[in-house]
């Protein structure tokens, strides 16, 4: 009969730490497993696809369990954190042989989607970062990346600043006071899908003032303690490698929304949300992780500052300058570590051999990282060569310590050198000399025994042994070795002298495993001491990568030197491309086009045809600024540019299905975050505004903002439409000048020529454009055939708007005009007249038209008449 479940001592251990962590998974360690029970169980079952059982199956109320070895624990971490969860890591904190009764288990570290240091699944080239928001009359935004250390932490005027900045970092957690914020909270996790976590600090301010600087603004250090306290709550640990924090003004940087960085594709496809594809994916020939990571800040935040921009350039043009030492610097980058990430793992403590070895070979390329620079003989290099300071003493600690292929555990040997300490040398000598005894011993029992097949063993349980199969049993005298052990087929010996060698040998190993780690631990906290150091060295490295990407960039796709002017009145470049698209259909097919704007000159209205590249062409000078002003070289001939301070897209039709808003919402939205927040030095990028509603509400509203833009903001635009009625405000818009796609017809196919031209196109070529996309003959057909109706129907509205607008007394006398005029030729005139007026064109076919003028025609001539 099943009997009730009792609580365990152990299950009373588990519920108890388990009330604290109710919102993570708990890995239960108990021997060489992680266990999960009830919920966690069920619900990690299924996730990680474990097998579910159950503890005390024949109780009641079985208690549901699951899994995983510790020893591969970290894949199933991994896929766990991926997908939006924490981990709470439990496990033994004393000597199960010292313990009484249950052994002592705590939580010793809460892994979360924005805390994570090791994993697979954490992309090199990207940061993973933590956030936390402070509120008063602006939004204080602190965040940091666990792996690296780095800390930042900002002040932004408005929500929507807010939330484009956790777009921009792509924060994966963000952190609130316990019941604070709830509605910011909700709008956060449905824009940007953020892992929201609370929490309420429990540690003192004097731990987490050692963090925050004295001289941040309050605001700015109560972000910072927020971030800080979650921090130091999950990971239970010094964070002696989180870097001093850095406070930035984002308006130091170009600004750009969400849905300009989305539009222009910067980081992220629009297609799969992949990089390739994008600016990043382009310029991306950097050579070590940190160099990666910069790479993408640096795009997310282009430089206002033309001083700062034209160091970069300048460091540019000496790498292009310095063909030979620019690629000797490339190959000794491709052998420099994640040395911001290895700092991180020595200061958790999880670092092992293989990574110190790894930090070894990267300390050793930076003296010559230096001397390869300093042979450009270049001052623009001046304050990098002072930034690479050497850590000589670490790296010759390391060399001297460390095996040089030292084995992935910290706790199982081989892991020191010989020679660096006399004891463990002692140590392995009696290991070494004890099984050279062990093997003479053998030979030496085999010759006095005659049993060829004697050999010696060693198992945990008995230690060393000597082994004797039976056939060869009766060749041994009894009493010669003491019995130990019977097998199936073999029979197991022992003597004293083996036994004391025995010990000798296991205490040897014993002792030199544990001082093995003892020593480990040693280097590490001595190379810990060196973290600022590494730290400073890895963010010049990555500069000096980013550096060097773009001179390759620039020499592999010709690319120009971009100029900068001080006024936002003009706009120079010639052959300009779309660097992305440039590579993915190659230099020869790409067709360059000028951008042209003069200081008279503020919005350029482009029409042409779907397809023929109005969108590339808005986009290719966008990205043409931003590259500019992050201090690359730009696909163009010749780049002559102004300085912006934003820049603002609508681009594209998007539905905000999750947010129930349509195409047109969107649209206007955008649109409305461009005219509110634009200034006279922003670039504005417009295409197809209107488009999403009906033609009329649409044409007027483009027009509205056209105007909007031309008479309060000033800034430059482009702005793409297929309203070819509103090429006529160019007469009204003196700062407005109409351009076009070029476009022909061959053989009744349209042909696009890619090419910009001056005034407008002629009309859009909808229906050539369908023909190109493939859709049926017969449907094309008809399609030409409605639009002759719509254009025939269009022509004759217009013909009675002309007619309505002539005043009462022009019309009464161009009607006695017309009749007199008809009168006096022919009675039969205003008969006929009367008749044409009650004709219904548009319901005759052709040839019902030909046969009806065929016959009033007739009848005039009855009398002689002619029309």
């Amino acid at each position: 009969m099943p009997q009730k479940t009792k609580m365990t001592p152990m299950m009373e251990q588990y519920h108890s730490i388990k009330s604290n962590y109710t919102d993570a998974f708990l890995f239960y360690r108990l021997g060489d497993f992680y266990e999960m029970f009830h919920e966690d169980a069920i619900k990690a079952s299924k996730i990680l696809e474990l097998t579910l059982t159950s503890r005390n199956k024949n109780a009641d109320e079985p208690i549901p369990m699951c899994g995983v070895p510790y020893h591969s624990a970290q894949q199933h971490i991994d896929t766990l954190i991926e997908k939006g969860y924490k981990v709470a890591i439990c496990e033994q904190v004393e000597d199960p042989k010292e313990a009484k009764g249950m052994v002592k288990r705590e939580v010793v570290q809460l892994i979360t989607p924005g805390t994570v240091i090791e994993s697979k699944n954490m992309k090199a080239k990207e940061n993973n970062y933590l956030s936390a928001i402070y509120i008063d009359e602006s939004y204080h935004l602190a965040y940091a990346d666990l792996s690296t250390g780095e800390c930042k932490v900002t002040s932004l005027n408005s929500k929507e600043d807010l939330l484009n900045e956790l777009f921009s970092i792509h924060s994966k957690e963000i952190v609130f006071p316990e019941g604070e914020y709830l509605e910011l909270q909700n709008e956060i996790e449905k824009n940007l899908g953020l892992y929201i976590s609370t929490y309420t600090s429990k540690k003192s301010e004097a731990e987490l003032d050692k963090h925050i600087p004295v001289d941040f603004p309050i605001a700015q250090q109560t972000a910072l303690s927020h971030l800080v306290g979650y921090l130091y709550e999950t990971q239970m640990r010094s964070l002696d490698h989180l870097q001093e924090a850095e406070n930035y003004e984002a308006a130091h940087f170009m600004q750009m929304g969400k849905a300009a960085k989305r539009n222009l594709e910067l980081t992220e496809s629009l297609r799969d949300g992949s990089r390739k594809g994008t600016l990043l994916w382009l310029l991306d020939e950097t050579k070590t992780a940190m160099g990666g990571r910069l790479l993408k800040k640096w795009i997310n935040q282009p430089l206002i500052q033309k001083k700062e921009i034209e160091e970069r350039l300048d460091t540019v043009a000496s790498l292009l300058n310095h063909f030979f030492e620019r690629i000797e610097l490339v190959d000794h980058l491709e052998n420099v570590y994640d040395l911001e990430r290895l700092a991180g793992r020595i200061a958790f403590g999880n670092v092992n051999g293989r990574e110190l070895k790894q930090l070894n070979y990267s300390l050793n390329e930076i003296p010559i990282i230096k001397e390869t620079i300093s042979l450009m003989n270049d001052e623009i290099w001046e304050k990098k060569l002072g930034k690479l300071v050497s850590v000589r003493h670490i790296s010759t600690l390391i060399e001297g310590a460390i095996m040089d292929e030292p084995p992935q555990s910290i706790t199982d040997g081989e892991l020191i050198k010989d020679g660096f300490n006399s004891k463990l040398d002692e140590y392995r000598d009696a290991m070494r000399n004890g099984k050279k005894w062990i093997a003479e011993l053998e030979k030496k029992e085999r010759d006095k025994t005659g049993i060829r097949n004697l050999k010696i063993g060693f198992n945990k349980v008995f230690g060393y042994y000597i082994e004797i199969t039976k056939s060869h049993l009766q060749k041994l005298p009894e009493g010669t070795y003491d019995r130990k052990q019977t097998l199936t087929n073999a029979e197991r010996f022992i003597t004293p002298e083996l036994k004391e060698k025995e010990s000798l040998i296991l205490e040897a190993e014993e002792k030199s495993k544990a001082l093995e780690y003892s020593l480990f631990l040693e280097i590490r906290e001595e190379v810990k001491k060196e973290l600022e150091a590494i730290q400073s060295l890895a963010k010049v490295i990555a500069e000096i990568d980013v550096l060097q990407s773009f001179a390759s960039i620039a020499e592999q796709y010709h690319y120009t030197r971009p100029e900068f002017h001080s006024t936002n009145e003009e706009i120079e470049i010639k052959d300009g491309r779309h660097p992305v698209v440039e590579k993915v259909l190659g230099e020869q097919s790409y067709v360059p086009n000028d951008v042209l704007f003069n200081q008279d000159v503020d919005i350029l209205l482009i029409t042409g045809p779907n397809m023929s590249g109005k969108s590339t062409y808005m986009r290719q000078l966008a990205l043409t600024v931003v590259m500019a002003q992050m201090g690359s070289f730009v696909p163009a001939k010749k780049a002559s540019l102004p300085l912006f301070d934003k820049i603002f897209t609508r681009i594209g039709a998007m539905d905000d299905l999750i947010g129930g808003q349509s195409t047109f919402m969107v649209e206007m939205m955008e649109a409305n975050l461009a005219l509110t927040q634009a200034t006279r030095k922003s670039l504005l990028l417009f295409d197809e505004i209107g488009r999403g509603t009906a033609t009329f509400d649409g044409m007027a509203l483009a027009e509205a903002i056209i105007e909007y833009v031309h008479e309060n903001i000033g800034a430059k635009t482009l702005f793409s439409t297929h309203y070819h009625e509103l090429t006529e405000l160019e007469t009204r818009l003196n700062r407005l000048k109409n351009i076009h796609v070029g476009a022909i017809e061959e053989d009744g196919n349209l042909v696009f020529l890619h090419k910009m031209m001056e005034g407008s196109a002629d009309k859009s070529y909808g229906i050539q454009v369908a023909k190109l996309a493939g859709l049926p003959i017969s449907l094309l057909s008809r399609a030409e055939q409605v639009l002759s109706v719509l254009e025939n129907k269009n022509k004759i509205k217009e013909m009675d708007t002309e007619y309505e607008e002539i005043s009462r007394s022009e019309k009464e006398t161009l009607k006695e005009n017309q009749l007199s005029l008809f009168s006096a030729q022919n009675p039969n005139e205003e008969t006929v007249l009367n008749e044409i007026k009650d004709i219904s064109l548009i319901n005759l076919t052709p040839l019902e038209a030909l046969n009806t003028i065929n016959r009033l025609q007739g009848k005039l001539n009855e009398d002689g008449g002619r029309v």
